[in-house]
């Protein structure tokens, strides 16, 4: 099965690969992970975030300035083509886009309150919404609750180049195979959260993001990646590598870290931080 290159993003035969795990609105951690990848960062690498880089922490707006900022910093080196920075769309990330569609939901007001718990309340109060607004609106009908979507909307696009990093989330990325003496052979996979080991990589669907407990199962290479990464555990195990598998999960925007790794093209580790 072909992979639809608008959902997912191929990182072609990369020198390294840099991952940065959730962030969830933790810009004070994030600069110095920023930093420390701006020291080594060259032409033919590429720069992962895996998802979840909204939610739950409290400067969401400043996160995303930060991340497009350091975007057009990296764009700025030589020999770097737009495509080297890749955003994956994480749980959080693919609530928020619901939520902006709520009008549609069957049962909206069970909807919104169910992502509220999830920490998604960080994120609309970051654009002006008032969640219990919301929770009213959602009981007065579909015209109410459309009005009130419609000015999270605005907000966004009056929030400078917002609107175009939520426009181009991917579900996964992923190297082409390298055999290289220093990086080894094999191929990176990058992920948000989850993914199922006996299913095809075009059927994963919100498995990404949301199907944490299939990727405890993964053993040995899937499909040809030799090493497989993700940026949050849904159960909080933190930070973890094996052979296969790499969880760069430090609890960012929820009293931890963020985490981030560098890799070689064959999946070797070669760099992980914690600021």
């Amino acid at each position: 099965m072909t992979l639809d290159n608008h959902k997912f993003a191929v990182l072609g035969r990369p020198r390294t690969i840099w991952a940065i795990g959730a962030i969830h609105g933790d810009v004070d951690h994030l600069i110095p992970v920023h930093d420390h990848i701006a020291s080594s960062f060259d032409p033919g690498d590429r720069l992962v975030y895996l998802g979840n880089f909204i939610g739950h922490g409290p400067r969401i707006l400043e996160t995303v300035s930060e991340i497009l900022s350091f975007r057009r910093h990296i764009l700025s080196i030589p020999g770097m083509l737009a495509s080297d920075v890749v955003y994956l769309r994480g749980a959080q990330e693919e609530m928020w886009q619901k939520l902006l569609q709520l009008q549609f939901a069957p049962n909206p007001r069970e909807v919104l309150g169910w992502m509220l718990a999830q920490g998604v309340d960080a994120t609309l109060q970051a654009y002006g919404g008032d969640p219990q607004e919301g929770l009213v609106s959602a009981r007065d009908g579909a015209v109410q609750l459309t009005r009130w979507t419609n000015r999270l909307r605005d907000a966004i696009r009056r929030a400078e180049s917002h609107n175009h990093l939520f426009s181009a989330l991917r579900r996964a990325a992923f190297s082409e195979p390298a055999a290289d003496p220093q990086g080894g052979a094999g191929a990176v996979l990058c992920v948000s959260a989850g993914l199922e080991p006996d299913r095809p990589l075009a059927t994963q669907g919100d498995s990404f993001w949301w199907a944490g407990g299939g990727f405890a199962r993964i053993d040995g290479p899937y499909e040809g990646y030799t090493r497989i990464v993700r940026g949050l555990d849904p159960d909080g195990g933190g930070l973890q590598t094996n052979r296969i598998t790499v969880t760069l999960d430090a609890g960012a925007g929820r009293g931890g870290q963020i985490a981030a790794g560098r890799f070689a093209p064959g999946g070797e580790i070669l760099d992980l931080i914690t600021a």
